[in-house]
Order: structure tokens, then sequence, then C-alpha cells
């Protein structure tokens, strides 16, 4: 099921979401207090844009409709934009994405597993060599142009 359909069960696991990501935000050193507002503002938009999806008459991706509400809630004629920017702009949102990112990037589904029991221990070896030719890559650039 989507998670704009169980809006409840979805609303719960997302809470947990945002107090990990509250927590992660002091590795850059600021204060937990500061960022707190805007953590409460990003969890009230990613729920308005998924009530939303979940009662709109066309399908669009829960994605898109909390990028909107998040476009439209900074927008300059928006009312308290300003504010709304100041408070997310306590929030280090790299500290925050990182542990999101690196989650989506680890979850996998039944069929994900069931293709790789298929494939077996192959795919693993090209994993690696993907994961390090990814990675030396990457040094190789960062290096070259920093």
């Amino acid at each position: 099921m989507r998670p704009e359909n169980q809006l409840g069960k979805t609303a719960l696991v997302l809470a947990a979401v945002c107090i990990a990501a509250w927590f992660s935000n002091i590795v850059n050193g600021s204060p937990l207090l500061d960022a707190l507002p805007g953590m409460l503002i990003l969890y009230v938009m990613v729920i308005i844009g998924l009530v939303i999806g979940r009662f709109c008459p066309f399908y669009l991706p829960s994605v898109a409709w909390v990028s909107l509400v998040s476009i439209i809630a900074t927008l300059p004629f928006f009312p308290g934009n300003g504010w709304i920017i100041a408070r997310l702009a306590e929030v280090d949102f790299l500290a925050v994405v990182t542990p999101v990112l690196a989650y989506a990037g680890l979850a996998l589904t039944g069929r994900e597993f069931a293709m790789f029991k298929q494939t077996g221990w192959k795919l693993v070896i090209v994993a690696l060599l993907v994961f390090t030719g990814t990675f030396i890559g990457s040094a190789v650039v960062a290096h070259v142009m920093l």
C-alpha cells in the first residue's frame, strides 16, 4: 500500500524519522532546540502533502504533492514565508538527508530479494566492482576539480 493510503501509520513512521533527523542535526554543532521548529515545519509540510495526495481526485506521486506544498509555503507572497524560511534555515539539511538517503539506498522489497536469490553471488561481485569504480571515479573527479 502507498504511504498516503495509510496516513496514521505513515505519520508515526515519519515522526520517528523526523526525531532521528532532528538528533542528527547536532552533527554540525548547532543547538538541538534551534532546529526543532524547522523540523516540525518539515513534518507538517510532508503530512499536508500526503493528505492532499490521498484525497485528490487524480493521481500525482506523494513526493510531488509534498514538493508543491513546500514550494508554495516558501513563496514570497505566502503569509509568514519569512518566518518559515528562517526556521528552516536552522535545520542542517545535509545532516538530515544523509540518513534518509542511506536508508532509501538500502531499502529492499520482496521482489528484489527474490531477484537476488536467483542471481546469487555474481551480483555481489558486480555490485562491489560498480561501487568501487564509482568511488574511485568520484575521487578522481574531486581531486582534479578541487
